[in-house]
């Protein structure tokens, strides 16, 4: 991490014979493992810190010196389960979370898998790590839909490849569980090689039982992130789990999770992290891991608790804390000025040494990434009238956001407009052209003519309306803008939202992103759309890992039977 000869001027600060760059003065500081506020001065030279403790260096001429009277520090915040791929890209989440202090991230890789060959990934990767910030990785060993191609695409000497890298620190989240269960010999074979690596395996267990988290437990599971009730964290923590609370913008259950905790007088909080999940764009509104350390003060947990939650619960987890979350002599220097305990934003921002923010002003000017290194979106076809056929009145129902339901339509499918109904028209088209499942989806919204996403799980394009012309019409904009999501009606374009990285991801601030997605959201509202965040219903639309019915690139797929009930057609 740091070559001979950085030590070298490292150890010439200590003995007096060489200036820091940085000293903060007279800090009272968050000790991790005392977990208690401890008070001294801080020195740093690049991105480490080099010592801690009551001495100041012999050698000042030059070095940056910062009076932390009045403040206290912590250690930078860490989000343990991002995934950085709702519209925003990493960059941009990165810069913004930063700013409230989180700035270390472990994510999810399987935008970066499933659209880059590796060599290209993992360039990438090295890029993202020229940032001021902190990037550790997942390795997926599955899709979370059903892809012709799974076995091919996850096999293990590919997973293996990003399980070696030392910036992967776990292997999942398990989606596809009930596969592994069923004796996936692919999955096998990579949860394996994750354990002889030591890496940390996380599942991905909504509603599972006591058995199921029993087996999935001696599968070598380490971790889950869903639990939605405190018995069912009380039940993760006793079969041996590492527990992460949840607080996103479908499942925001932090508040109860923790004021439940706190009722029980469970002392369990050195063993709990917190996470948004890779939440949609505005929800960050009110901040990442800040708003968790909020949520968690206000529900009664003690400052120091709620801190380490954030911070030094996830590096010991992940056996990181010889570099991130220990103000302490050896590692990153990344640290968060507060003005008082009980508000976790930062008036100032270290991260590596490096200013985010100070004195309540953003200062780094970050290097932007190349994102040409993602593919653009570019679909190579025409919409023709036969793709507009639909060969079942079988369909899916939702029942909230996420979850749906098979249901038999009664309206005539060979009609190309729908009125005064709240079915609408779905296609899934591949965006090479080379196939399409056409169903119906009841509970989406009842005015709405054409809609096109190429926002989805797998990156294929998402058709829905009450129109076929419209849905046409916003299928030719999406291909002309290189990729988002359209509405058309009444012959125009009404709204847009770019999606120019690879049609999946935002190019833009995240500031602009969320007013973006405010403006579709609202947009959709207009048009009947009930439910509480459409990002999620178009992600999850082809998502097998949750019930009951999908539309995947195989086909119409009900999840329980793992039974295709209408195979797509080829184009």
């Amino acid at each position: 991490m740091w070559n001979a000869a950085e030590i070298q001027n490292q150890l010439a600060i200590i003995n007096g014979q060489q200036a820091p760059d940085m000293v903060i003065e007279n800090a009272t500081y968050l000790h991790s493992v005392f977990k208690q506020w401890m008070q001294g001065n801080i020195w740093i030279h690049g991105d480490r810190i080099v010592y801690v403790g009551e001495r100041l260096p012999v050698q000042l001429e030059g070095t940056e010196r910062i009076d932390a009277s009045g403040k206290k520090i912590v250690p930078g915040y860490i989000e343990p389960h991002v995934h950085p791929f709702q519209l925003y890209n990493s960059e941009t989440f990165a810069e913004y979370a930063a700013r409230r202090g989180t700035t270390t991230f472990i994510a999810d890789n399987l935008f970066l898998f499933a659209k880059l060959h590796q060599k290209t990934a993992f360039a990438f990767i090295d890029q993202l790590n020229e940032l001021p910030f902190s990037f550790y990785w997942w390795a997926r060993v599955d899709s979370q839909t059903v892809l012709k191609n799974e076995q091919q695409l996850f096999n293990p000497d590919d997973v293996l490849e990003w399980i070696k890298r030392p910036d992967v620190l776990l292997t999942g989240e398990l989606t596809g569980w009930p596969r592994l269960l069923r004796g996936d010999q692919n999955m096998m074979s990579s949860l394996s090689e994750s354990k002889r690596l030591n890496k940390k395996i996380e599942g991905h267990f909504p509603g599972a039982s006591e058995r199921t988290l029993a087996r999935m437990k001696l599968l070598g599971v380490d971790g889950d992130h869903e639990a939605m009730t405190v018995d069912e964290v009380g039940i993760r923590l006793q079969q041996g789990y590492a527990v992460t609370l949840r607080h996103s913008s479908i499942r925001p259950d932090l508040p109860t999770l923790l004021a439940g905790i706190v009722k029980k007088e469970w002392d369990v909080f050195d063993h709990l992290m917190m996470t948004t999940d890779g939440s949609s764009p505005s929800f960050y509104q009110a901040g990442v891991i800040d708003q968790c350390i909020q949520i968690a003060l206000d529900a009664g947990v003690k400052p120091i608790d709620a801190y380490q939650m954030a911070s030094y619960n996830v590096a010991r987890y992940y056996d990181m804390t010889d570099s991130h979350s220990v103000i302490a002599t050896g590692r990153f220097a990344t640290l968060n000025f507060l003005e008082d305990e009980r508000n976790p934003v930062p008036t100032d921002v270290l991260s590596k040494g490096r200013w985010v923010v100070k004195e309540g002003q953003p200062v780094q000017k970050f290097e932007t990434v190349d994102w040409s290194k993602i593919p653009p979106l570019k679909l190579p076809f025409e919409l023709k009238d036969e793709d507009f056929t639909f060969p079942s009145t079988l369909g899916i129902q939702m029942v909230n956001d996420v979850i749906t339901k098979t249901y038999e339509t009664t309206i005539d499918l060979t009609h190309p407009v729908i009125t005064a109904s709240d079915e609408c028209f779905l296609v899934l088209l591949d965006r090479q052209g080379k196939w399409r499942v056409n169903t119906v989806l009841k509970g989406f919204a009842d005015e709405l003519q054409g809609f096109a996403s190429s926002y989805s799980n797998t990156g294929d394009v998402l058709l829905i309306g009450q129109d076929w012309q419209e849905m046409k019409r916003a299928f030719d904009e999406v291909k002309r803008i290189g990729g988002g999501m359209v509405i058309a009606e009444n012959g125009k374009i009404v709204e847009t939202l770019p999606l120019a990285i690879g049609g999946g991801l935002s190019d833009q601030p995240m500031e602009m992103i969320m007013k973006q997605e405010l403006t579709m959201k609202r947009a959709l509202k207009q048009r009947g759309y009930r439910h509480g965040d459409m990002v999620f219903t178009l992600l999850f639309l082809q998502s097998v890992h949750l019930p009951h019915v999908r539309i995947t690139p195989v086909g119409l797929f009900q999840v329980l039977k793992n039974e295709c009930l209408l195979p797509n057609t080829e184009r």
